[in-house]
């Protein structure tokens, strides 16, 4: 596979937003006709010669030392993601090398589908690394009503937030979700370059949303391990989450986890939730959207559906 076209363009794209004061340049007068750093100064901070510099922004990472990588990660003040994703593209670079692709999981073993049923206060689900939600428990299905479903699964995240116009109304935050989310894509298509399955998700997903195909050309990349997540449920409304990743090791899965915070009005709300999946009801009508209208709740006499 020829990555040539990623490494320039990731590259160049991070080259361009190092300012030659963040960098420790002197700033001389006169109009600099290029953003950011130009290749002879990344040359020079990363101790290599200009051409061999143009070489590697050119797409040929092929026979580059560790140590060099290392320096250019410095040099353009790359993050850990970034770090990983230039050694990826490195990796991917020299096909004698190149790993075959990783079989991504679409199921969970047993043992895994108790934790997950045991986690009865705890909205939670199992996704595989191009974003299949696999797997998830019955408080979850509850938090993504009418979304996620047993019938549903597997259920591309990636597919639901840039080709689903539910998307925009489940996600309260959905730009700064769909940006972590294209992130997390480029990032597993530097890991498993050959993931034909992947590729072909990353093409329908460029082909039919504008907002994908923008945020793919950034070319940012980023670890989901944390985050903080707005949700509008039709049960309770605006439900502020934090989301936690929790990656089963072998597995090639990752556990999201939402929880709120002890005490929090998110929290009652969770608490809500966590009793209305217990009863197996349906909402009859949607909640407020304000999360801070009093929650419909059922009342004594209400049956089992």
């Amino acid at each position: 596979m020829d990555n040539s076209k990623d490494v320039r363009e990731f590259l160049t794209s991070r080259r361009s937003r190092i300012t030659p004061a963040q960098a420790g340049i002197p700033a001389y007068g006169g109009a600099r006709r290029v953003p950011g750093l130009k290749r002879e100064e990344v040359a020079m901070l990363a101790g290599v010669s200009t051409e061999y510099y143009a070489r590697l922004e050119r797409g040929n990472l092929r026979g580059v030392s560790d140590s060099v990588l290392e320096s250019l990660a410095r040099t353009l003040q790359l993050d850990e993601a970034e770090r990983t994703h230039l050694l990826d593209l490195a990796r991917a670079s020299a096909p004698s090398e190149a790993p075959a692709a990783r079989r991504l999981r679409t199921e969970v073993r047993p043992s895994v589908e108790r934790i997950l049923a045991g986690m009865t206060g705890t909205p939670a689900y199992v996704r595989n690394a191009r974003m299949d939600i696999v797997a998830a428990n019955s408080l979850c299905f509850t938090l993504y009503t009418d979304i996620l479903s047993p019938a549903t699964l597997p259920l591309n995240l990636a597919r639901f937030m840039f080709l689903d116009p539910r998307s925009q109304d489940f996600f309260v935050e959905w730009a700064t979700l769909a940006d972590d989310l294209a992130a997390a894509l480029r990032t597993e298509s530097g890991r498993n370059p050959h993931d034909r399955a992947l590729s072909n998700l990353i093409g329908d997903l460029a082909t039919g949303s504008t907002e994908f195909s923008t945020r793919w050309a950034r070319h940012n990349v980023r670890f989901h391990r944390s985050a903080r997540k707005t949700l509008h449920n039709p049960l309770v409304g605006d439900i502020e989450l934090t989301g936690d990743a929790l990656e089963l090791p072998g597995e090639g899965l990752t556990l999201i986890a939402y929880t709120a915070e002890p005490g929090s009005h998110a929290q009652e709300q969770l608490d809500f939730l966590t009793r209305w999946s217990a009863t197996g009801k349906r909402p009859i009508e949607p909640a407020p959207a304000n999360p801070h209208t009093a929650m419909t709740r059922p009342s004594e006499g209400d049956s089992r559906d």
